[in-house]
Parts: structure tokens; C-alpha cells; sequence
């Protein structure tokens, strides 16, 4: 089993304002940086073999945090982006309903709003191709990923079984510089670790990997 911790990035100057941001590459604010460090903090704990992120600055910049806390070099990858919100990018939700009703309507229902810009399909697709092969890269052990709002409910979505959109409509974003988990295990993303229960997985996790090295080796032939 791999475990793959996610964070979403610390608050970047548009969450600040409520702003759509999409591809924007918004830097974080004093109060995303402090988060960054008790993420770092939160994780002194627990040993990760490797500090992946979106390659957009308010991500990379809340997991360079942790990865130098951890002694680790930063992988940034831009399959794990946000969601292309398009025409979107940079309004409030109050910009966006003056000037998208229908839009803003559809939005309401999970589904995108935007008429450029990436479907929610396309992100899923594309993020969780990115943690699968994180996880293959990393059998049996950790890594942690840092991404967006949008792309951890995907992941979320999968690891439940559930289609993004539904999962959209059943739960609100995940805070900044929230800490979960999933785990892949033959071939999929399964059970999901919100924060509360991230140190029972981790001690489980640790029980039966000192189990498995304490049973005798199988003869050969």
C-alpha cells in the first residue's frame, strides 16, 4: 500500500479577495506562508520519501517548505495544476454571476461555468493520472502532493468512488493547507484519510510494515 498525503497550497493573495485563479500564477500571502510552515510543522512527525506539486508558485511555495523541512528535493509537475477556469480567471463569485448567469447557474450545480478554459472531466483525468504514477514510483511508501481545491476533490472523488461532479455538489473546497490522504492499493485509489484521522493511517501503516519485516523469508524453491 502507498499512502499519498495531499495539501492544498497555502492562501494566495486571490484567496484573499475570493478570486478565481485557475492557471493565474498568484503568489501567497504572509498569512499562506505561515501556513506553509505549520504544514511543515504538522509533518515533522511523519517521513515522506517525496514532496511533489503543481508547478504554479503558490503550490510549489507551500511544498518547497516542507521539502527542505523533510531534506528533500521538490518534484513540481504541471498535470497537477488547478482546473483552467478560463474568461473566469480573476473575478468574484459576484463578477462571475453578473456577467455568466447561466454560467454562474451551472457552476452552482458542480459543473463548470466557463465555456473556455478545462472541464472538470479533463482535470480529473489529468490529476489523478499524475498521483497514480506517484504512487507506482513510490510502492509501499509515502509521498506527499501539494495542489489545488480542485484538483484534491478529484482525488478525493476517486479514492470514494464517486464522480467529481456529485463529489462537488456533496462537499465545499478543502481549506488551505489542509492535510488528507488517500491510498493506492492493487491498481486504485482507495480510502480516504481526512486530517483528523491522518496519524491512525500513518501508525497503521508503521505497524504493518515492522509486521511484514518481522516474518521469516520464504524458502527458495
Amino acid at each position: 500500500m502507498t499512502i499519498v498525503l495531499l495539501a492544498r497550497h497555502g492562501q494566495s493573495d486571490w484567496n484573499a479577495t475570493r478570486r478565481w485563479q485557475g492557471h493565474a500564477d498568484r503568489p501567497l500571502t504572509e498569512k499562506g506562508r505561515a501556513q506553509a510552515t505549520a504544514l511543515a510543522e504538522r509533518l515533522t512527525h511523519i517521513e515522506v520519501d517525496a514532496v511533489y506539486s503543481s508547478d504554479l508558485r503558490r503550490a510549489s511555495d507551500t511544498a518547497r517548505v516542507v521539502a527542505e523541512a523533510q531534506g528533500l528535493e521538490l518534484v513540481q509537475l504541471p498535470e497537477l495544476r488547478e482546473v483552467d477556469v478560463g474568461a473566469w480567471s480573476g473575478l468574484t463569485r459576484e463578477e462571475a454571476e453578473e456577467r455568466f448567469p447561466e454560467g454562474f447557474a451551472r457552476w452552482r450545480e458542480g459543473f463548470p461555468g466557463w465555456d473556455d478554459g478545462e472541464d472538470y472531466d479533463d482535470m480529473a483525468q489529468r490529476v489523478i493520472g499524475s498521483v497514480v504514477e506517484i504512487a507506482l514510483a513510490h510502492e509501499g511508501g509515502r509521498a506527499l502532493v501539494v495542489s489545488h481545491g480542485g484538483p484534491i476533490r478529484a482525488i478525493h472523488a476517486a479514492a470514494l468512488g464517486l464522480d467529481v461532479h456529485e463529489y462537488r455538489r456533496l462537499r465545499p473546497v478543502e481549506p488551505n493547507a489542509r492535510l488528507s490522504a488517500v491510498c493506492y492499493l492493487k491498481g486504485a485509489l482507495t480510502e480516504l484519510c481526512p486530517a483528523t484521522e491522518i496519524d491512525a493511517l500513518i501508525e497503521r501503516d508503521r505497524a504493518e510494515r515492522l509486521a511484514a519485516a518481522a516474518q521469516p523469508p520464504t524458502p527458495a524453491g
